[in-house]
């Protein structure tokens, strides 16, 4: 159990790392697009008004304006882009984790099925208790503690299967609520952002003595206004992934409890008066 786990922890980082490249070369190819055709526009514009208008001294190229990313970054602040990768490496990381938790072979082994079920029909009950305790899955832990109640009878065995499942269904449930929580946090953290570039904005507002130019006050729209993209770029796929996940693993636990109880239910008259 451990090894799996260490296993889909890295393999959850090395996906973590492949999705930030794909993204920053994503926003990289977007920003680079954008300021092309920027630039493209404002010679069209400077063309058709250079006649009327002649470029100033200060008109540089660095006024065109600056790269879409470097002005996310810049208007997200080193606080912002922290948080906001931390929870963004996060959820791929228990994306990648609860994928492969939900996988049907860690939960309903198809080979622990067959096996187990021939191994009680030749009346093999050590070895097939064996074999459902050395396997690491949802069901070979059902049916292990199953078989190892079942000398005290047919109902004390299923209520020691119930326990285990409901253990085992609440680990798997609080790992998937982490990807809930973190879909809740992403947009409260943009609202955050979003507020205090507003109070940023006005504040500009209230302190200028004449109207403050529309320079000074986008900076702090514009940290509310990325801040709060962010927030909700992170949170709608965490909530989609956290539902259509939780959905699987309510489906393959409902599914060995079916299992468990028809192969254990050759043992009913265990432990019954006659």
């Amino acid at each position: 159990m451990r090894h799996r786990f260490l296993s889909g922890w890295l393999g959850a980082g090395l996906c973590s790392w492949v999705l930030l490249l794909m993204v920053l070369g994503a926003f990289s190819a977007v920003a680079l697009v954008g300021e092309r055709a920027a630039m493209a526009q404002d010679d069209d514009f400077l063309d058709e008004e250079a006649p009327a208008r002649q470029p100033a001294a200060a008109d540089t190229d660095t006024d065109r304006g600056e790269p879409m990313l470097q002005w996310m970054f810049r208007s997200l602040g080193w606080m912002y882009s922290v948080v906001f990768l931390s929870l963004s490496f996060t959820l791929v990381a228990l994306f990648v984790m609860n994928l492969l938790m939900a996988r049907r072979e860690n939960v309903v082994p198809v080979a622990l099925v067959e096996g187990f079920e021939a191994h009680l029909n030749e009346k093999r009950y050590q070895e097939a208790y064996e074999m459902a305790k050395n396997d690491e899955s949802f069901l070979g832990q059902v049916l292990s503690a199953g078989l190892a109640k079942l000398s005290a009878g047919y109902e004390q065995a299923i209520e020691a299967m119930q326990e285990v499942g409901e253990e085992e269904n609440m680990k798997m449930e609080h790992r998937l609520s982490y990807m809930a929580l973190i879909g809740t946090v992403s947009p409260m953290v943009g609202l955050l952002g979003t507020v205090q570039g507003m109070i940023a904005s006005f504040s500009v507002i209230a302190r200028s003595p004449t109207a403050p130019r529309p320079a000074e006050l986008a900076a702090g729209i514009s940290t509310a206004l990325f801040t709060t993209l962010v927030g909700l770029f992170i949170a709608i796929p965490a909530i989609a992934a956290y539902n259509l996940i939780r959905n699987r693993v309510q489906r393959l636990v409902l599914e060995v409890g079916i299992l468990s109880e028809g192969l254990m239910s050759r043992f009913a008259s265990v432990g019954k008066k006659s």
